[in-house]
């Protein structure tokens, strides 16, 4: 158990895998009073660049990675689950050498949180402290990066123009059935909602009702790709931990595809101007931020 799907989970088989998070998982929870939860959580967004941020941020020599790897989905999928589930996928609060308590701090990375109704106040009522950190791209970018996301999961069959021209009615009423419906998830939800979740001005302020600003740190994914040693930087500034710069900055998870036609980009483009100004006033930055 001591090895981390988190470092090699590349290269185990995805069966194995999931025998090897199943007993995991059974040895977190009968250790569950030994274990922390996290301080930091990465809630997304969805094909910005989260699981290179995580990736980087357990190789800080300060930053336990949780053993069961990058993401719990508890506050989206798993909520009904308990806490005594959720502390099950973090490492335990060990004692240095010299009895002092472990300086180490624990975090998880699920970009679904951003954009699911429940988590932000599910959250704020666990982990009232714990500090938020959101990646963002161009909004049209990143609905095509998710759609071939998910046509490479075999969840998508439609071409990318009628997966958006169905997105509304694919969607009808999920919000509503995920906040009144204990225990209720949304497969469209979690994976169809290509325009929904650029929408991102809406979604922050969810969480800014819940939380201080100032437990939000905010990137944009362009910026953390151009100069990652820098974006690396400000993360670290933000949890309180002390410099730490890699050797390689290596980006996680990305796919090759076709490009999107010009014609209809300029269209989605055109939608999103108006979501996007929201989110300039809300962030206080210049429109080439996501650019």
């Amino acid at each position: 158990m001591a090895a981390h799907l988190s470092r090699f989970g590349s290269r185990i088989p995805t069966p194995v895998k999931h025998r090897v998070r199943a007993a995991q998982a059974v040895w977190g929870r009968s250790t569950i009073r030994f274990r922390i939860l996290p301080q930091f959580l990465i809630i997304g967004a969805q094909r910005c660049g989260t699981t290179s941020l995580y990736k980087y941020l357990v190789q800080h020599p300060l930053v336990a990675a949780p053993p069961l790897g990058k993401g719990a989905h508890f506050f989206d999928m798993n909520y009904e689950k308990g806490e005594g589930w959720y502390r099950g996928h973090f490492p335990a609060s060990l004692h240095r050498a010299d009895d002092r308590l472990d300086r180490r701090i624990t975090g998880e990375g699920s970009p679904y949180y951003l954009f699911h109704p429940c988590a932000p106040e599910r959250v704020a009522g666990m982990l009232p402290g714990v500090k938020l950190i959101v990646m963002l791209r161009d909004p049209v970018s990143r609905a095509y990066s998710h759609y071939w996301h998910e046509v490479a999961r075999s969840f998508e069959s439609l071409s990318f123009e009628r997966a958006i021209a169905c997105e509304p009615e694919r969607l009808a009423g999920e919000d509503e059935r995920l906040r009144t419906q204990a225990g209720y998830t949304s497969f469209s939800h979690q994976h169809w909602s290509y325009l929904a979740r650029g929408r991102y001005a809406e979604h922050l302020k969810a969480w800014y009702a819940c939380f201080e600003r100032g437990q939000l740190l905010v990137l944009s994914s362009r910026e953390f790709f151009r100069d990652p040693d820098g974006a690396y930087a400000k993360v670290l500034e933000f949890l309180g931990l002390p410099p730490h710069r890699l050797a390689r900055y290596e980006a996680f998870n990305p796919r090759d595809y076709p490009p999107m036609q010009g014609d209809l980009r300029r269209r989605l483009a055109e939608q999103f101007e108006r979501p996007n100004a929201e989110l300039f006033d809300l962030l206080d930055v210049g429109p080439d931020w996501l650019s």
